[in-house]
């Protein structure tokens, strides 16, 4: 027999027995194929070169996890593979992974992957250039950058990234980029679970879209159904409106918003600010719904107008916007105040209406505390309804209008107990520089006045009755009065004038209600109780992918070879820093429930 030919028997003869001893070694690498074995000089001694053959790739099989190659190196003695080209590692039905150049321990159980490496599971598959895979803690980790793509939610990419394959989640951190056809995600920390495609947002994250844009630094969105919450410092930007609170709901499908507590939502078309609560946003349909101490903010140049209701509603393209206030309604600015049970303002036209509800009987007791009433500078004007229309380019009022039972009250200047009255079926007033400066009283008119000279010396009280009246106002106090069609009229000095008759029928003066400023709307409010928000709890960073445990696994790995390199310590990731991401976290506000600050 030549001796070439003898020299490879015997080395077959060896190899087969090396096999049948690995195999009876359970935790030992199971060479299932072996395609061409030899030894090489340029190797390490007690190290096999395998090659494949022309049939198939080197199989090797350790405790569930099937590797191929077409080029293998296996120390024997560390139990431990260098697998080239080609290489596909699988584990169960569900994990597959392939790259050009992978290192598996045996011992240890970890393996180093480089060169195109893919990672597949059943809901994603991860695209890196190195990768780490620790088959004890079930952990895929990556550092030098990769890319997961998902279906339903899009690629994601990440400076560094971590698979939990036991609970299918992804942990991304540092430069973190969700691509999505109708929206990209970018945040610090994202953790990702791919079986029902839930989004948890660490630090400062947006999410925008080609309508919107939501910015938050705590958050959850699931990517199956495109809803979300988010929390510290967040809000939702639609185009030209803003919406602001401690905890945002977000239905992208539905192009639907909610807000909780300390909610700002800012039209800058309109030149408004809603405030409240709780509030509801209806993108496609241009409307918005919120209550719990609500208020709007008309912005004005010189003098804003605040309005305060249990509930607003405000509807309408921006071009034709209508809000609607409901229940014991406000109005401040600087020189005009009012109340209301409801109040209807269109603000294309500059139309304002001041609305006592029919759904309360004309016999009920707080009927007329009810009506409306309007104050401008020292007269108080109230009727069953009052409509005020604004110059919607001067942003000043034109003109108001009472209809049925107007009544025109003004202090008397000198006496506690006088009160200057107009009365009729309806009252026109006409304003210039938001002072009311004309005032005609229609339909059955009466009048008291309280007539004084220069000296401000009481000459008479004067009643009268006429069909019409008008009054003219100059600096705050009326100038003249005249009566259009008048029936009687007498001038009584004051000892010759009863206290009972004073006041007219239907006289009701209110000027304690009046709010004298912004924070006079809310004097009558019940005590606020806010929900609890709790949010995501602070982050927390991830425990390094060599833990403890590993370490000790990888030492124990190399005590069996001392004089030689442990292998297995080999290609090990270096430990990560946390710090950039805890110190932009440490930026964040604290999430709370905040009480109202009114």
């Amino acid at each position: 027999m030549p001796l070439k030919r003898f020299k490879n028997l015997l080395f077959l003869i060896c190899f087969s027995f090396v096999c049948i001893s690995f195999a009876q070694e359970k935790q030992r690498i199971t060479i299932k194929y072996a395609g061409n074995a030899s030894t090489a000089p340029e190797v390490e001694d007690g190290a096999i070169v395998f090659l494949r053959d022309k049939s198939q790739q080197i199989h090797f099989i350790h405790e569930g996890v099937n590797m191929w190659c077409d080029k293998a190196i296996y120390y024997q003695d560390q139990d431990f593979i260098e697998a080239f080209s080609n290489v596909v590692m699988k584990q169960g039905d569900s994990i597959n992974m392939v790259a050009k150049y992978v290192e598996y321990s045996g011992k240890t159980q970890l393996a180093f992957a480089s060169g195109d490496v893919v990672l597949t599971e059943p809901q994603s598959t991860l695209k890196t250039d190195t990768l780490w895979f620790n088959r004890t803690r079930q952990q895929a980790y990556y550092n030098t950058g990769g890319t997961v793509v998902r279906d339903s939610s899009g690629t994601i990419t990440s400076q560094i990234g971590r698979y939990y394959m036991n609970t299918s989640k992804y942990q991304f951190v540092k430069d973190v980029v969700l691509v999505n056809p109708q929206y990209t995600l970018n945040t610090e920390r994202l953790d990702f679970y791919t079986e029902n495609g839930h989004a948890y947002l660490f630090g400062p994250s947006t999410i925008v879209g080609e309508t919107s844009k939501v910015y938050c630094e705590r958050g959850f969105y699931n990517t199956n159904n495109d809803t979300g919450h988010f929390q510290r410092n967040a809000k939702i930007d639609y185009e030209n409106r803003t919406v602001e609170g401690d905890s945002l709901y977000f239905d992208r499908n539905k192009n639907f918003a909610s807000a909780t507590n300390n909610i700002t939502v800012t039209d800058t078309l309109n030149k408004s600010i809603v405030k409240g609560h709780y509030a509801e946003v209806w993108r496609e349909k241009d409307s918005m719904y919120i209550t719990k101490r609500a208020l709007a903010i008309t912005v004005q140049e010189k003098d804003s107008v605040y309005m305060h209701a249990d509930t607003l509603l405000v509807t309408g393209k921006e071009d034709h916007r209508i809000t609607r206030a409901f229940y014991n309604v406000k109005l401040y600015k600087s020189d005009l105040a009012g109340k209301s049970d409801s109040i209807h303002v269109d603000h294309k036209t500059g139309l304002t209406q001041m609305i006592n509800l029919s759904r309360f009987s004309s016999t009920d007791a707080f009927a007329i505390q009810r009506k409306p009433v309007l104050w401008n500078i020292e007269n108080q004007m109230t009727g069953d309804t009052i409509h005020l229309i604004s110059n919607v380019k001067t942003e000043q009022l034109d003109s108001l209008k009472v209809f049925n039972n107007a009544f025109l009250v003004s202090k008397d200047t000198i006496s506690k107990d006088g009160f200057n009255q107009i009365k009729g079926q309806q009252l026109i007033g006409l304003f210039k520089d938001n002072e009311l400066y004309n005032v005609d009283v229609l339909k059955n008119a009466e009048t008291i006045r309280y007539l004084r000279n220069d000296d401000n010396e009481l000459i008479g009280i004067q009643k009268s009755k006429s069909g019409s009246i008008n009054v003219k106002i100059i600096d705050q106090a009326v100038e003249e009065v005249r009566f259009i069609n008048q029936i009687d009229g007498d001038i009584f000095p004051e000892t010759d004038f009863p206290k009972s008759a004073r006041q007219l029928r239907g006289f009701d003066w209110r000027g304690e209600e009046r709010p004298l400023s912004v924070e006079d709307l809310f004097k009558d409010d019940p005590p606020l109780d806010l929900p609890i928000i709790k949010g995501l709890e602070d982050y927390v960073p991830a425990e390094e992918f060599i833990d403890d445990n590993t370490t000790k696994r990888v030492e124990e790995a190399g005590k069996a070879t001392p004089k030689k390199d442990n292998k297995a310590a080999r290609n090990l990731p270096k430990k990560t820093t946390t710090a950039p991401l805890k110190a932009t976290l440490k930026k964040a506000k604290p999430l709370q429930s905040k009480k109202e600050k009114d």
